[in-house]
């Protein structure tokens, strides 16, 4: 990543990782949810769409939480 890439994202995550980040309570999992609801709705099933790339990364921050913080989930699936 070149320098001035650097420098771009240091002057726009500060705003971004408010609602995209890596969740570490409830909260923050129910918020990245709703986020990624919103997503949705917005992409659809266009994978062309300039934010499918986020929301496709929006979904493994939340499968992760879920992984370590729900298991019972995985429990379910595999039964």
């Amino acid at each position: 990543m070149a320098k001035s890439d650097v420098t771009t994202v240091t002057t726009h995550w500060t705003e971004l990782a408010k609602t995209i980040s890596v969740p570490h309570s409830e909260a923050e999992y129910r918020r990245l949810v709703a986020f990624l609801d919103r997503l949705i709705d917005e992409v659809g099933e266009d994978e062309k769409h300039p934010l499918a790339s986020l929301m496709e990364v929006v979904g493994v921050l939340i499968e992760r939480y879920e992984d370590e913080q729900v298991p019972e989930l995985t429990s379910e699936a595999e039964g």
